[in-house]
């Protein structure tokens, strides 16, 4: 445990399976939810980064309804149109791309299709437009003076956020209507109710909610799928192993069918290398907790009101849970259940496995963010960049301990005819 000084606030920086257990365990009147004040100002405090009790559960509920992979396995057929669409417009007949930034523009239209059933046209690309700025001051010095990253995301955020409440006006009309209640996820949450028979989600929640998992669903998945290319241009043998899955797939098909979430669920070596990939370079680095009394620490006390900076990576690099870490090895989880608890939280908190017999073997629940649409996605996107594609990294890069690939090192990308 280090003491330091973070945002100006009194802090401890923790890692380990007992700080992990600490973070993600501890009752709500002892640990609460806590984010940095520029996070908090930008994304709005009815998130579930904020909420506590029984207010965070009542909207990680609302959310979950939606997020699940029961719902989710609806909505492969959009996913995969998007994913089509996107690497015919910005892949096909190209020699070299920035793999990162094109995963972030796919993310993004993924969201959009999913979470708005917003299509594509002027309304999108504003959403897109705004929703840039609004993450560049997210980790910035909350000083809102003109001119500054933060006054630009604040900005930003209030457009997003008028634009997400037209929306939310518009889809509660058709629901007025008779429209379905599954189209999107506003939809879902605006036909939840509670035991009143009122919305259990109020607006500025919904909307504070929405951001957040814009946020997170547009650089989990986005980070993951990038890194996999990397581990696949530098590792023929991975490489061949996940073709060799993703063409059998193919060949059990009929021609031009859409995958299924039966299929997604055949993909169990390559959702070996997206759990590595996820291992090595976990999309959240990490996150912050606020004690609300003093707590005792493995011996120590940490003092009311200060923070918790809690870390994934170093977990994850630790040789007593995961020997010869450095070393990239999907072997690891064949048996995911072998891996002791709070030892494994690529996505940070609340993390939670539940084995099956299908792709739900890794159901993830987490804050805001979905692992299923992550797992669908990924999966989706490995059936056509490894199985249409041939790719080599312009140049190597050698250490894995980053949270995000650079956007200046290009990646060789050559269409494999016939298939």
């Amino acid at each position: 445990m280090v003491q330091m000084s973070l945002f100006g606030k009194p802090t401890v920086f923790i890692h380990g399976q007992a700080a992990n257990k600490l973070v993600f365990t501890s009752d709500v009147s002892k640990v609460g939810n806590h984010q940095t004040e520029s996070v908090k100002r930008i994304l709005g405090d009815g998130c579930l980064l904020e909420l506590s009790g029984q207010d965070h559960m009542r909207v990680r509920k609302a959310l979950a309804s939606f997020l699940k992979p029961d719902s989710l396995k609806n909505y492969v057929g959009k996913m995969e149109e998007e994913i089509r669409l996107h690497l015919l417009m910005h892949w096909q007949g190209k020699q070299n791309v920035t793999v990162l930034p094109l995963m972030k523009t796919l993310s993004f239209n993924i969201i959009c299709s999913l979470l708005f059933g917003l299509e594509r046209g002027a309304r999108r690309d504003s959403i897109v437009q705004y929703f840039q700025q609004m993450i560049g001051g997210m980790w910035s010095i909350p000083v809102n003076l003109q001119f500054t990253r933060f006054n630009r995301s604040l900005k930003a955020s209030a457009e997003v956020q008028r634009m997400l409440k037209q929306l939310i006006s518009e889809k509660r009309t058709q629901l007025e209507n008779g429209a379905s209640s599954h189209q999107d996820l506003i939809t879902c949450l605006l036909s939840i109710r509670g035991e009143d028979n009122q919305e259990l989600m109020s607006e500025d929640e919904i909307i504070h909610n929405i951001m957040l998992i814009m946020v997170a669903g547009h650089d989990t998945s986005s980070v993951l799928i990038t890194f996999m290319v990397r581990i696949l241009a530098n590792d023929p043998n991975i490489h061949a192993a996940v073709l060799t899955e993703q063409e059998e797939i193919k060949k059990s098909k009929p021609s031009g069918e859409l995958l299924t979430w039966e299929d997604l669920a055949k993909m169990k070596y390559t959702w070996r290398v997206a759990m590595e990939t996820l291992r090595t370079v976990p999309p959240v680095f990490g996150g912050f907790r606020k004690t609300l009394e003093d707590i005792d620490y493995e011996g120590y006390i940490i003092p009311r009101g200060w923070q918790i900076f809690w870390v994934t990576s170093m977990t994850h690099l630790d040789d007593n849970i995961f020997p010869e870490p450095s070393k990239f090895d999907p072997a690891r989880f064949e048996n995911p259940a072998s891996i002791p608890p709070y030892c494994y939280i690529p996505f940070g908190g609340d993390l939670v496995f539940v084995q099956d017999t299908s792709l739900q073997r890794l159901k993830l629940c987490l804050h805001g963010n979905s692992a299923a649409m992550i797992t669908a996605t990924e999966g989706i996107q490995c059936q056509y960049l490894i199985k249409d594609f041939q790719s080599k990294l312009y140049q190597k890069i050698q250490s894995f301990q980053v949270r995000k690939p650079a956007y200046k090192h290009s990646c060789a990308v050559e269409h494999k005819d016939g298939l």
